[in-house]
């Protein structure tokens, strides 16, 4: 059974800092492509960043040289490093994994999906 467990959200000020942790269990963060999603109020899914099974890594536009997505192997955890958070930063984030049978691939959709968790930015 896969499970995830997300940690680090909250509320923030312009220009601050916030990193999201994504702990992993029954599943192996290393192998596989992972990413991580937002929504904010009146705002469709995002597709914020993504790290594959090579550490390549990919993110929208609106977050390039700001956010940063990173894994630990060793604790299996993926990370979600967020700097210089502006008000439109504001969304409720959530960790995704692929369908293990990808592998390091990131085919859509994304298979697993772990709880969501608030992040506010305040201007």
């Amino acid at each position: 059974q896969v499970n995830m467990a997300v940690y680090g959200g909250g509320s923030v000020q312009a220009g601050g800092s916030l990193t999201l942790s994504c702990v992993a269990s029954g599943y192996t963060v290393s192998s596989h492509c992972m990413a991580w999603f937002r929504q904010g109020p009146g705002i469709p899914l995002e597709e914020v960043a993504t790290i594959d099974g090579d550490a390549r890594r990919t993110y929208i536009d609106s977050v390039k040289g700001r956010f940063t997505i990173s894994r630990d192997n060793g604790k299996n955890t993926l990370y979600l490093q967020m700097d210089n958070l502006k008000p439109e930063d504001s969304a409720m984030y959530q960790c995704v994994a692929v369908s293990p049978e990808f592998g390091g691939r990131c085919e859509r959709p994304f298979r697993y999906w772990g709880p969501g968790i608030q992040v506010t930015v305040s201007s």
